[in-house]
């Protein structure tokens, strides 16, 4: 059985043209960079299908991104490689499509507290994730300009060898960090300690426990971790206000 890919490095980039895409992408996985561990964002996508709307971080409509299904048949083969796509509204970057697991964090999918984060702009989100500021502000820049981001999540022992590969494609703005994008509980969670702390830095301790629990039940239910992900999210949404610190803790009246 083949061992399983460690991610702990996330290589990041920008491209002019979406001509250069397809080429970035397939390397990618010729290297051994799983599907869902490549993503990808962009303003200026190429569609014969006119797209009629956008998802924004405050919809429900996750199944689309995670699956692909709504809207991959819409863009080119290589964003039909990518885990999902989907389009989402970034105040002071406007609608992009985003593909692959950067997407469903942005859309609060795997970690709903950056959705607060998401709201203030592509530079406070990435920053949420662990990016410096001053790059995720050339990223947002460049995104807002046109052109389109890459990232690709790696064992740290692969990362010099992803960054050069990104570079001989044409990459620009290349930058190594320490994170990896926060995903849905493989499983049952058993205390607070196994929520991640993008998690749990946006909760009080009651709402930790309400989380908790609710995830848990519509685990059982539907044995699906990004639909209980999501079902906890709304639970906290329905239960709980954000302070002035972002963070859930504010019960809401009872009627």
């Amino acid at each position: 059985m083949p061992d399983q890919y460690q991610a702990e490095r996330t290589i990041s980039a920008v491209f002019k043209e979406e001509s250069q895409l397809d080429g970035v992408v397939r390397r990618l996985l010729d290297r051994g960079v799983p599907q869902d561990h490549i993503s990808m964002m962009g303003k200026n996508f190429k569609s014969n299908t006119r797209i009629t709307g956008f998802i924004t971080k405050k919809d429900v409509i996750l199944g689309g991104l995670r699956s692909g299904a709504i809207f991959g048949s819409l863009f080119g083969s290589f964003l039909s490689l990518l885990t999902g796509v989907g389009i989402l509204f970034i105040p002071f970057v406007g609608s992009v499509v985003a593909a692959g697991p950067l997407g469903a964090v942005l859309l609060g999918a795997a970690s709903g507290a950056l959705a607060g984060s998401a709201g203030a702009g592509l530079v406070s989100a990435l920053g949420t994730l662990g990016m410096p500021e001053d790059k995720a502000a050339i990223y947002q820049t460049r995104v807002e300009a046109g052109e389109f981001l890459v990232m690709a999540e790696v064992p740290a022992d692969k990362a010099s060898d992803i960054q050069l590969l990104l570079e001989s494609a044409g990459g620009e703005e290349i930058t190594v960090n320490e994170m990896t994008l926060p995903r849905a509980s493989a499983g049952k969670y058993n205390s607070v300690a196994d929520l991640s702390p993008e998690v749990r830095s946006h909760l009080s301790e009651e709402a930790q426990q309400t989380f908790i629990q609710s995830y848990n039940t519509a685990l059982e239910q539907n044995n699906d971790p990004l639909n209980a992900e999501h079902a906890a999210w709304k639970t906290i949404h329905e239960q709980y206000d954000e302070d002035g610190n972002g963070v859930w803790s504010l019960a809401k009246a009872t009627v």
